[in-house]
């Protein structure tokens, strides 16, 4: 499943947001990693992503960051959350988490170029 992503990045605050275009609110909010939460809405979907201290979680410089184009990916199973951030093409960040949340079985990806 494919939706359009915004993502916008606060370089004094050093935090970047990612939100599906459309979405609004959520029902559960889930620390995936460290500094990184995933948002999910009523059909247990991703309506966004937020990473607090992103340069320092995601390794990379702040001026990358500030990159409109960006990609995410999340793909679970009844026993994992795979999470990993493209910007510009290139992959800056993977992880992966055991599924202790319920998040569906998904294949899902956010990209701000659709």
């Amino acid at each position: 499943m494919k939706k359009r992503l915004i993502s916008s990045y606060d370089e004094e605050n050093d935090i970047f947001v990612g939100k599906v275009d459309g979405e609004n609110g959520y029902v559960a909010d889930y620390g995936i990693d460290d500094g990184i939460f995933l948002k999910i809405n009523k059909s247990n979907l991703p309506t966004s992503v937020l990473i607090s201290n992103a340069s320092k979680v995601l390794n990379t410089s702040k001026s990358i960051l500030e990159s409109a184009d960006v990609r995410i990916g999340i793909d679970c199973d009844e026993f994992c959350v795979k999470f990993s951030m493209c910007i510009e093409d290139l992959k800056i960040f993977s992880t992966k988490c055991k599924n202790s949340f319920g998040i569906s079985n998904i294949c899902y990806e956010m990209d701000s170029n659709i």
